[in-house]
């Protein structure tokens, strides 16, 4: 097979591949924990976070895909195995714990707020020390998915409360009365 020539060297595409399996596995994590919560959600939200967490579910599901083979378009392996993703992951499982609707809404988007944050650090990585704007891209994109995805997931934490909240996150009608 011919040597890959892509203008970035073994070095820095290992190093992208590295960041790269790090996406994939937390990507992964998430997305077995999107599938679980989608078969355990009871009570009143069921059926809507049954639907939206289907929809996330695939999402996530094509998003490994293409993590995968960005991973070996750059002449790599992606991480493929259970004991890989749980030792490549900043993703915390959650085994044998099923906690109410609102608590997996809220452990979704902590999870899905910690891959933003690694994803940002990675795409500027990605761009400025290992000099790949492709991959920087790539995964620029997957982290503007992300965000919607936790601002879905916000916003219904946040329809939890039928009291306004300001950006503090203080009661509205508190600062209201006191003005």
């Amino acid at each position: 097979m011919p040597k890959l020539n892509i203008g970035l060297s073994t070095e820095q595409r290992e190093s992208v591949i590295d960041l790269l399996n790090r996406d994939l596995s937390d990507t992964y994590l998430v997305l077995i924990k999107t599938k679980k919560y989608h078969w355990d959600v009871v009570g009143p939200q069921f059926r809507s976070l049954h639907t939206l967490w289907d929809e996330h579910y695939e999402a996530l599901s094509a998003n490994v895909d293409a993590i995968a083979e960005r991973v070996r378009a750059l002449g790599g392996y992606p991480v493929g195995t259970a004991k890989g993703f749980l030792s490549y992951a900043s993703i915390q499982e959650h085994a044998g714990d099923i906690p109410t609707a609102y608590g997996m809404v809220q452990n979704l988007l902590t999870d899905h707020e910690l891959v933003i944050r690694n994803l940002r650090d990675h795409v500027d990585q990605c761009d400025e020390k290992f000099g790949d704007a492709g991959t920087a891209d790539f995964l620029t994109g997957l982290m503007e998915q992300h965000e919607q995805i936790a601002w879905m997931l916000r916003s219904f934490i946040e329809g939890e409360s039928i009291v306004p909240t300001d950006k503090s996150g203080s009661d509205v009608r508190v600062a209201v009365k006191s003005k």
